[in-house]
């Protein structure tokens, strides 16, 4: 074979190489959010994850994320933060702002997780929750972009895709739902199967003893 039609094959192959490891690069890190149970208008754990991406080495000590939609909000506790969770007239939650005690907070090539127990969530496809990270030199970054051409924006903000209305919605607040009519059937039909197989081994028993009697007296 022609050795320039080598090189140009091994120069073509290793340029598509190339191009998927490009392609298959992670994005850059931002906040973001997940919710694998979140469903429309019931309840759900939300977790933010919050990379630190200072060029300076400076520390994320501030987070701030409006959470619209959702009629209440538990925090979990953060070792070294301070959650303070705002709500409307309507007492409806609106934002929560977690704040690092002094000298604390999110250092470089580090992440911080927050997790919120939102109950209420939206009866809508999706849920945009746009967040404020402050660093410690003054640095504020706002992720509050909505991708408007299918692709991901320099500054996304977190987001979620809620599943259909479950049984039950927000008045679970988290808990396991009671069981179905079904459910309830099912075990009616265990129990009284076992109480028809406790009164056979019973007859079974009765019938034992009493052939048992008989064979002694006729011995």
């Amino acid at each position: 074979m022609n050795r320039s039609l080598i090189s140009r094959a091994a120069f073509t192959g290793t340029a598509a190489t190339a191009a998927l490891v490009v392609a298959a690069a992670p994005a850059f890190a931002h906040v973001s959010v997940s919710a694998p149970d979140a469903s429309r208008g019931g309840s759900a754990v939300l977790t933010f994850r919050v990379p630190n991406e200072s060029t300076t080495n400076s520390a994320t000590t501030e987070l701030m994320v409006r959470i619209p939609g959702v009629t209440a909000a538990d925090t979990q506790a953060v070792a070294g933060w301070k959650a303070v969770v705002h709500k409307d007239t309507a007492s409806n939650t609106t934002d929560i702002t977690w704040t690092a005690e002094p000298g604390g907070g999110i250092g470089p090539d580090q992440f911080g997780q927050f997790s919120v127990l939102a109950n209420g969530l939206p009866d809508t496809d999706g849920l945009t929750m746009p967040a404020v990270q402050t660093y410690a030199d003054g640095k504020v970054v706002k992720w509050d972009q909505e991708s408007t051409t299918g692709a991901e924006p320099e500054y996304p903000a977190p987001a979620l895709k809620l599943a259909a209305r479950q049984s039950g919605g927000a008045e679970n607040h988290g808990d396991i739902p009671s069981a179905s009519p079904s459910s309830g059937s099912s075990s009616d039909t265990t129990a009284r199967w076992l109480g028809v197989i406790g009164i056979v081994v019973g007859a079974l028993g009765s019938s034992t003893a009493v052939g048992l009697q008989v064979v002694r007296r006729k011995a």
